[in-house]
């Protein structure tokens, strides 16, 4: 089992009394590290519009390399705009996912679009950073990724790695709605795709990991990295009714792969659970796991989806991965 000491909460936009543009949520936190600091990006959102919906914008803090736990800036406005009038991402994005290209760095994220019978739908888009990462243009009008004939509902959650020069992308596909509670409800499971260059793909077209909560469970924010010969992924899960509960809610999962296609889960193998009290006591969700002057740490959101903030652990052990 993998053993993680929890550093605390790192940040929650309710804490800030500056008159910020964030209100609540720092959702899917995803690094960038630099030479004196490391960059956590993360998903925000305003207060809500007159109409009682909300917004979600890419955002960031700095944090000190030397000191994860301290701020040393926050970013003071949103960092890449929406799309225009009818676009995939008119309404929205989020979740979000970051890497360095050269000298350039792309985010990938989900559009939202709005819709009448269900609440929302998705595809996944790019966007592109000169300036080190500190704002982002969009690729263009359209997703890089969308809904197809065997992926018919919404994509979303994407985390983006590369590996032996070769883009990877995964993300969740829409397999149904379900009306619970008398509301629609997304089920979704993690899928996969690939590329040469990171905005042509191609998907693998099927689901990656086995369900252990019944056909309805839904899956998000596959983060996968490669140790010790295996390919390493912890990722989310929750029950598709009562999932703002800390009994539905989200937990995060684990599953390991020697190519990438065929995973073997391990949920007991995580390591990374809900806590006694506090901001994370309901719910852990969307982990990003990075590895830092021979440390390696799990970023993640804690309650409500992200509504209390994001926060840090740090593994201590196994220090050799390959027996998971």
């Amino acid at each position: 089992m993998f053993k993680w000491e929890k550093l605390g909460k790192l940040f929650d936009p309710k804490d800030l009394h500056n008159g910020s543009w964030m209100k609540e949520f720092a959702q899917s936190p995803s690094v960038l590290i630099y030479e004196a600091h490391v960059r956590v990006y993360f998903c925000s959102r305003t207060a809500p519009t007159a109409d009682g919906q909300y917004q979600s914008y890419l955002s960031y803090i700095d944090l000190d390399r030397n000191n994860l736990v301290k701020i040393l800036n926050v970013c003071s406005e949103p960092i890449l705009s929406f799309g225009g009038y009818g676009t995939f991402d008119e309404f929205g994005t989020n979740p979000i996912s970051v890497i360095r290209n050269q000298d350039e760095v792309n985010v990938y994220y989900a559009g939202w679009t709005r819709c009448e019978s269900v609440p929302f739908n998705g595809a996944i888009g790019v966007a592109i950073s000169r300036d080190y990462g500190d704002s982002f243009t969009r690729l263009g009008d359209g997703p890089i990724l969308s809904y197809s004939p065997d992926e018919p509902f919404l994509l979303g959650s994407p985390r983006i790695r590369k590996f032996g020069g070769k883009w990877y992308l995964w993300y969740v596909s829409g397999k149904k709605w379900l009306r619970t509670e008398g509301k629609p409800e997304p089920v979704y499971k993690i899928r996969m795709a690939s590329s040469e260059d990171g905005i042509n793909w191609v998907k693998l077209g099927r689901d990656l990991i086995e369900s252990k909560l019944g056909e309805h469970e839904c899956q998000a924010c596959a983060d996968v990295i490669f140790r010790d010969g295996k390919y390493h992924m912890f990722f989310s899960y929750r029950y598709s009714h009562n999932y703002k509960s800390k009994e539905g809610g989200y937990r995060i999962g684990y599953a390991s792969s020697v190519d990438m296609i065929n995973w073997n889960r391990r949920d007991e193998m995580a390591g990374m659970s809900v806590s006694d009290s506090g901001w994370d006591s309901e719910m852990v969700s969307y982990p990003h796991v990075f590895m830092l002057d021979g440390e390696t740490y799990m970023l993640y959101q804690g309650n409500e989806m992200g509504r209390a903030g994001i926060g840090l652990a740090r593994l201590v052990s196994p220090q050799d991965w390959s027996s998971a």
